[in-house]
């Protein structure tokens, strides 16, 4: 079927964690009873599949729609090497600390069949006044330091612990050792990948009441002792109407803005741009339409799509496949 590009709104696949809970509520979602933990707001993986709820292709999932519009509505850079779409979209809700952990790159040999590595960005929602999360290890440590810490139940002493706020940005190649912990609620945008290696989970049980799977040797294998590259960011200088580059990775560019009034813009036939909206509420125009975006929202604009407007009050971000 022939349909015109237009901007595609999901609804999100929920995700139950143990460190959950309650905060995606907020952004008007209906989210299932128990801890949820994750919304995987724009994915088209084995383990989670979102659905387009607006225009033509409603009711459809991102795998269906991928199959049926491929390079056109994609780019050229926007289809990944192993068919699937390659960015993963989602919005955390850390109600408590996530495990201690570390992803593969797209080399590492013990990848799960058909898994790509994992590089990924958070972009702090909100954060209590006290919040921090675990990024990086402490200078100096090494591998044989890392397995002696966690054969002697101390890991924690090995890792850095940064405090966090709203607007704060954190760009974790893969390697880098890092944690959410309780009390932040970030929009993560990632390699369309679900592989994860856990070093420590605080000795807790799972949701079935066993202790959840660590990957220990995974984990000392991937880990990037000299560093990846991590870099962070505090993002409050961002104007309105003027892109700021909060992360640049082989597998994405993401920027912030501050739409304040009307700010035209456009997409490139190299590659899909998704727009996550941080907060405050607007509309997102094109040639043929218009569809209103309020906190939470993220979209999917197609690399044909060409000139749309972003309208309103309200700070997004804004990723593509550089």
């Amino acid at each position: 079927m022939s349909v015109q590009p237009y901007p595609l709104h999901f609804k999100p696949e929920f995700k139950e964690r143990v460190w959950g809970g309650r905060a995606l509520e907020k952004f008007g979602f209906e989210v299932p009873a128990g801890a949820i933990g994750e919304g995987w707001m724009i994915a088209d993986h084995p383990n989670g599949v979102s659905h387009v709820t607006n225009g033509a292709f409603a009711g459809k999932g991102l795998d269906e729609i991928r199959e049926a519009v491929g390079e056109a509505w994609f780019g050229s850079k926007g289809a990944s090497g192993n068919g699937r779409f390659p960015l993963l979209i989602k919005l955390l809700d850390c109600n408590d600390d996530l495990s201690i952990q570390v992803h593969p790159n797209d080399t590492y040999e013990k990848l799960p069949q058909g898994e790509l590595g994992k590089t990924e960005m958070w972009y702090v929602l909100d954060a209590k006044p006290d919040a921090k999360i675990i990024y990086g290890l402490k200078p100096g440590v090494d591998r044989a330091a890392m397995a002696k810490a966690i054969e002697e139940d101390r890991i924690m002493d090995c890792l850095q612990e940064v405090s966090v706020k709203a607007g704060d940005t954190f760009y974790i190649p893969a390697g880098t050792v890092h944690a959410l912990c309780a009390g932040v609620l970030v929009a993560e945008i990632q390699q369309n990948s679900d592989t994860t290696y856990r070093l420590y989970d605080y000795n807790r049980p799972g949701l079935d009441g066993k202790p959840r799977e660590l990957h220990i040797e995974d984990s000392l294998n991937v880990t990037a002792y000299e560093g990846a590259g991590a870099e962070r960011m505090d993002t409050s200088s961002a104007v309105p109407g003027e892109w700021l580059t909060l992360a640049k990775s082989p597998y994405f560019k993401t920027d912030k803005g501050i739409v304040s009034g009307s700010w035209s813009l456009s997409t490139t036939p190299d590659s899909f741009v998704i727009v996550i909206v941080c907060e405050g509420s607007g509309t997102i125009g094109w040639e043929s339409g218009m569809v209103d975006a309020q906190a939470g929202d993220c979209f999917l604009l197609p690399a044909n799509l060409g000139g749309y407007t972003l309208d309103g009050s309200m700070t997004v971000l804004r990723s593509l496949v550089p």
